[in-house]
């Protein structure tokens, strides 16, 4: 009897995960087909593509299914200063991004929680480039750094800028777009991280004779590591990719271009859509290496 009612009361208990597990995988459901749908099918696209061969006497932009790899190396070869250049500028326009944000973000998170109405007010600021086009700030940059403005006068009249230079056009105009386009998205992941920030840990440290720059490195900056990788990510990951802010019709020039640029003239203007398939893939690879590799060196891989 003893055994036959410990049998009947396991089986429930086996049969309760099974249940659990249909329904997660049914709430997973439409996920997942998003997922397949709008992500994995267009990479696999992307690959095939980067494998094809020109079709023979074709015409321009006629290309066959082929396993041509030598794609890859041929990309890597004519475009890998664009590579580096990309990897460059968004790593640079990332360092500048933080420098900027992390005290806007203190000052907003740490520091206004005393003025509600000017927290709000900060916010709001930082958040309200998002109502204007990515195109149109970077339009508007460019007009302010063309040659016949007032910046550019005073810099040469100060001898900061020779009498013939620009500042539209060179890698300090690109680094300037990518850092002031993606401040917000520093700012943000900072922001919501320190806003959470229990200041009683700030005042223990003061009351253990801790300077204020000890305090900040040995708390605040381990503390708000999380919104710093995060936004570091979400600065990074779109700016290595960019290809507005480097190209000629805004703040770039011929020798500025991006692998983002490279990209887009094989893909609209030179129709060679394995060439432009293959650096894709390529920056996608490379994108997930470097993002591993500081996530895991930072230690925050479980706290993302």
């Amino acid at each position: 009897m003893a055994f036959a009612a410990f049998g009947s009361s396991a089986a429930p208990v086996d049969q309760a995960p099974r249940k659990k597990s249909w329904v997660a995988w049914v709430l997973l459901a439409p996920g997942l087909a998003y997922l397949a749908l709008f992500f994995l099918t267009p990479f696999v696209s992307l690959i095939i593509t980067s494998l094809q061969a020109p079709v023979e006497f074709g015409d321009v932009g006629q290309y066959q299914t082929a396993f041509k790899i030598e794609n890859y190396a041929t990309v890597i070869e004519q475009y890998w200063p664009h590579f580096l250049r990309a990897f460059g500028y968004a790593l640079v326009a990332t360092f500048f991004a933080l420098v900027v944000s992390y005290p806007l973000a203190y000052f907003i998170g740490v520091t206004a929680r005393k003025w509600p109405l000017l927290q709000a007010l900060m916010l709001t600021l930082v958040i309200a480039p998002f109502f204007i086009s990515f195109l149109l700030r970077t339009l508007a940059w460019k007009q302010l750094m063309s040659d016949d403005t007032p910046l550019v006068y005073a810099l040469k009249a100060l001898s900061i800028l020779p009498p013939d230079g620009h500042l539209t056009g060179t890698a300090f105009s690109v680094i300037f777009g990518l850092t002031y386009n993606f401040i917000p998205f520093m700012t943000l992941p900072i922001y919501t991280n320190l806003e959470r920030l229990d200041t009683r840990y700030l005042e223990a440290g003061a009351d253990l004779y801790a300077r204020p720059s000890t305090t900040f490195w040995k708390v605040t900056v381990p503390l708000s590591m999380p919104g710093i990788v995060s936004g570091t990510l979400l600065t990074f990951i779109p700016a290595s990719g960019d290809f507005i802010n480097a190209s000629s019709t805004f703040l770039g020039s011929a020798q500025t271009q991006m692998v983002g640029n490279a990209i887009e003239a094989n893909f609209l203007n030179l129709l060679n859509y394995p060439a432009a398939s293959a650096m894709s893939v390529i920056l996608m690879a490379l994108i997930l290496v470097i993002v591993g590799i500081y996530v895991k060196r930072s230690g925050t891989e479980d706290l993302l």
